[in-house]
This record gives C-alpha cells, sequence and structure tokens, in this order.
C-alpha cells in the first residue's frame, strides 16, 4: 500500500514519533532505521521495513528504487511526506532521504548458537548509544557472532544506537541479559559446548597479546566509568591486560573492546 501524508497531526506520524521512546517502541515491538545505506544493509541480509517512509522531491537512487520494489512486493507499507515533517519523526534538522520501521529481532540468549562465530562480544551495562554502536560495527568487521548486552544497557533499538551502527544491527546478533542468566548459560553443559570469557583487568591477567585464546571466546567489556563488577571479572577463564604507555589510564570501553577483539582474531587464526 503507497500513501502520502501531508499534516504533522496525522496519526502515522504520531505512532512514527512515538518509536523515539523506549516504552513506545517495546510496546510496539518496533523501532527506526534512518538512511538508504543502512535500510540497503538490512535488505541485503534479508530484512525489509514493514513501513518504509520518503521525504517528497527526494532524488532518485537506483537502490531506492530496489528497496521501494522490495517493500512493496512483501506487502509492506509505503509512505510518503514532505521533509519537514519526515525532521519531526527523525528528530533531526537535516533527515535522510527515507527510513523505515522494522519489527525488533529476537533478543533472547535462546536464539544464540555460540558455536555460529569464535568470537563474541558482550558489554556490561553500557550506557553510550555511540559505544553501542562501535561494538556493533567491530562485532561486523571481525566476524563476531554478535553483541550480548548484559544488565541495564542503553537500548540497541534507539535511533541513536541503529545510527551509530552503520548498519551492523542487521548483521550481528543482539542478545539481552541479565549477568546471571548469561553466566549460567555461558556455562551449561548443553552440548554446544560452553565457552571462554575473556576481559580487559589488571586482576592477575596476562598479556593480551600472545594469551591462550579459544573459540568461541567471548569477550566482556564493562562500564564506561565503573568497568566490570569484581564479580564477573573473577568468573572470567581469561584476563588480560593492555599496555597504557601514556597519561590515560584507560581505553574507552569500545575501543578497547575493538583492539582485544583484533587481537583474539590473530590468536584464533594461529590456532
Amino acid at each position: 500500500m503507497r500513501r502520502t501524508i501531508t499534516g504533522f497531526s496525522n496519526p502515522t506520524v504520531k505512532f512514527l514519533r512515538s518509536l523515539r521512546d523506549k516504552k513506545h517502541r517495546r510496546r510496539e515491538g518496533r523501532f527506526l532505521a534512518e538512511g538508504l545505506r543502512l535500510l540497503t544493509d538490512a535488505r541485503e541480509t534479508g530484512r525489509l521495513p514493514e513501513m518504509l517512509v520518503m521525504a517528497q522531491g527526494r532524488e532518485t537512487h537506483p537502490l531506492l528504487d530496489e528497496l521501494e520494489r522490495a517493500v512493496a512486493a512483501a506487502g509492506g507499507e509505503i509512505l510518503e511526506m514532505p521533509g519537514d515533517i519526515l525532521a519531526k519523526v527523525t528528530g533531526k534538522d537535516n533527515p535522510q532521504a527515507v527510513c523505515g520501521v522494522f519489527a525488533e529481532f529476537d533478543t533472547s540468549l535462546a536464539s544464540v548458537d555460540r558455536a555460529a562465530s569464535p568470537i563474541w562480544l558482550v558489554a556490561q551495562a553500557m550506557r553510550d548509544p555511540g559505544n553501542l554502536g562501535t561494538m556493533l560495527r567491530t562485532g561486523d568487521a571481525v566476524g563476531a557472532g554478535g553483541l550480548i548486552l548484559l544488565d541495564d544497557c542503553v537500548d540497541p533499538f534507539s535511533v541513536e544506537a541503529v545510527r551509530a551502527s552503520m548498519g551492523a544491527i542487521f548483521t550481528q546478533a543482539v542478545v539481552q541479559a541479565r549477568w546471571e542468566e548469561f553466566i549460567t548459560w555461558l556455562r551449561a553443559d548443553d552440548g554446544q559446548g560452553g565457552g571462554q570469557l575473556v576481559a580487559a583487568s589488571l586482576r592477575d591477567a596476562v598479556p593480551y597479546r600472545g594469551a591462550p585464546y579459544a573459540a568461541p571466546c567471548f569477550i566482556m567489556v564493562g562500564n564506561e566509568s565503573r568497568g566490570l563488577p569484581e564479580e564477573y571479572e573473577l568468573a572470567c577463564d581469561l584476563r588480560v591486560t593492555m599496555p597504557m604507555n601514556g597519561r590515560a589510564d584507560s581505553l574507552n570501553a569500545a575501543v578497547a573492546g575493538a583492539v582485544l577483539a583484533y587481537e583474539v582474531l590473530a590468536g584464533l587464526d594461529k590456532v
């Protein structure tokens, strides 16, 4: 179905704007993604928006034409609206010419096949959507299976986190769990082979270069300001330290995860 919206008070506009709020996203089980590149990445991974929203007067583009045809063939809804209304939807003064409404993914641990990849990323109590997006992009770059979010993390389906992921929200599995649930799952004798839990730490740690990494390796980073709780560090199979040669005493959480992920990748390639 295709239709044009011309008024700010249209119920569909109100619905779209509500998806910027976590409470409404959870109620609806839907989230917004903005930009042709991001929506094209979604299409190439087999995910199509249920609703495709386009700005009137936009420039034509073959990828947008392909996306529009795919959404129409799948029975999705296609909307056109003036740019100023689209700006209200996305919350950006200069929005991109297209956005989409997607159904949220299954984020349970039960959806994870830990054998699907030798590397998984884990973030505990991460609060910054930019950091979360960076970790998703890192996961995509190193071929990780996905990102497991522990405890009270920022919503991975927020407009800001989705935007920061640069499309990796569609290529990486996203899991949300409490610590107790995760560690029980990781240690369970369920035929999936467990997994090695690794974290950067100063507690009985070995140098991160050349450490004995083993697949599947779950690389865990902590909260941006507090780091990992002691209990979580002690539960790790391997704790590693990265040298800090300047005045800074720590790396940004997402950066630390990226540095460690590439070292793990290199280490596993040698096994």
